[in-house]
């Protein structure tokens, strides 16, 4: 089965074939609307042939359906027919939620992608249950986001946010009993030092989690 994995993020567009040498891209942005965005992947994979789909979305997703439109993109995503644009079966998840099942080794674990804001997700035995814990209270009226994201990262400077990173990883990881946390996202390489019992993830680990969603999850 030739998967075509999709990593939809707001400044590009990644993917990669199941076989190929490396993963292709360009650019999105907040204009980008779906119907866009698979015309120029038409013309970005001519040379690939693929079976199905696996699409990473920036956002909240429950059985396949994307519930809220993108922050950082166009709108026109809810409700879009991703299966007729393509031609292809097509599954949809949280991107955080992708990365993570890719890092999966076992048991339970929680993924942190530490980016613009803070995805989460947490995988039980296998079983995959993004969450969207970046928006509840943490300090000072203030959410976890906004000390572990962008914002908090501007604002604390790093040291600071390195701090608030390893209180957020720690307080999380007892909670849900965490057998271990995954941290990745783009500014997961910015840390000198990780909480611990967590490990680094990778970006790349994006493209695993679409191959496995149809591998091991079909």
């Amino acid at each position: 089965m030739r998967i075509l994995a999709i990593d939809l993020g707001g400044t590009n567009v990644k993917f990669l074939l199941t076989g190929a040498a490396a993963p292709r891209r360009f650019p999105s942005g907040p204009t980008l609307q779906p119907a866009q965005m698979v015309e120029k992947l038409h013309e970005a994979t001519a040379d690939w042939e693929f079976d199905c789909v696996t699409i990473g979305y920036p956002g909240p997703v429950v059985h396949n359906r994307i519930l809220l439109e993108p922050r950082n993109l166009g709108r026109g995503w809810v409700g879009f027919d991703f299966a007729a644009a393509f031609g292809k079966p097509t599954r949809i998840i949280n991107d955080a939620a992708m990365q993570a099942l890719g890092s999966y080794e076992g048991g339970r674990m929680l993924f942190l992608g530490l980016g613009t804001g803070l995805g989460t997700t947490f995988i039980i035995d296998k079983t995959i249950a993004p969450m969207e814990l970046a928006h509840l209270p943490y300090r000072k009226e203030m959410t976890f986001e906004d000390y572990v994201g962008e914002r908090g990262l501007e604002r604390l400077g790093n040291k600071k946010w390195q701090r608030a990173v390893h209180d957020v990883s720690l307080r999380l990881k007892a909670a849900l009993v965490a057998d271990y946390v995954v941290i990745g996202g783009g500014n997961s390489k910015k840390l000198e030092e990780l909480p611990p019992g967590a490990r680094l993830g990778d970006n790349a680990n994006a493209f695993i989690g679409g191959f496995r969603f149809w591998q091991e999850y079909a």
